[in-house]
């Protein structure tokens, strides 16, 4: 079991746009559908896999091109150190005064520790100077838990 990790910084606006964050329905839409339903299943499709936007489900990260992958851990605790270093990053540009408390940003590390540990996944997101968005992501491989079928980008 290994780890993998994810950043991804943007526009808020963007990030809120769900289709392009979950995998293609594995039926496309039925013949006869309406064009623009067709078109947006083409696009998905198309994009999903290429796209930098993190998935709604964090074991789909795994899918996302290997470029993407910012670093990998054997060890749950050296992935959630990565995680930590990250959060005391970006923290000066939180949008809220509660999200960059040190106290709570270093309970958060452990928790991802400890979840990591145990073969979880952990993802975390937070306004950055509106409208800008941080999402913060370690995904377990090999297999991952909650979606053992996806591959290792590593592999």
């Amino acid at each position: 079991m290994h780890h993998h990790a994810y950043l991804w910084t943007g526009l808020k606006a963007r990030f809120d746009d769900e289709a392009l964050r979950r995998p293609p329905h594995p039926d496309p839409p039925p013949a006869g559908s309406r064009p623009e339903l067709i078109e947006r299943y083409r696009q998905v499709a198309a994009e999903f896999r290429t796209s930098d936007l993190p998935p709604l489900e964090t074991a789909y990260w795994l899918v996302k091109p290997r470029s993407l992958v910012r670093g990998t851990w054997e060890e749950a605790k050296e992935a959630a150190a990565w995680l930590g270093e990250r959060l005391a990053e970006y923290a000066a540009r939180f949008a809220t005064e509660h999200d960059r408390d040190t106290a709570r940003l270093a309970r958060l590390v452990d928790s991802a520790a400890e979840r990591l540990h145990a073969g979880g996944d952990v993802s975390y997101g937070r306004y950055l100077e509106r409208p800008s968005y941080l999402a913060l992501a370690v995904v377990t491989c090999s297999p991952n838990r909650s979606a053992p079928e996806l591959p290792c980008p590593c592999a």
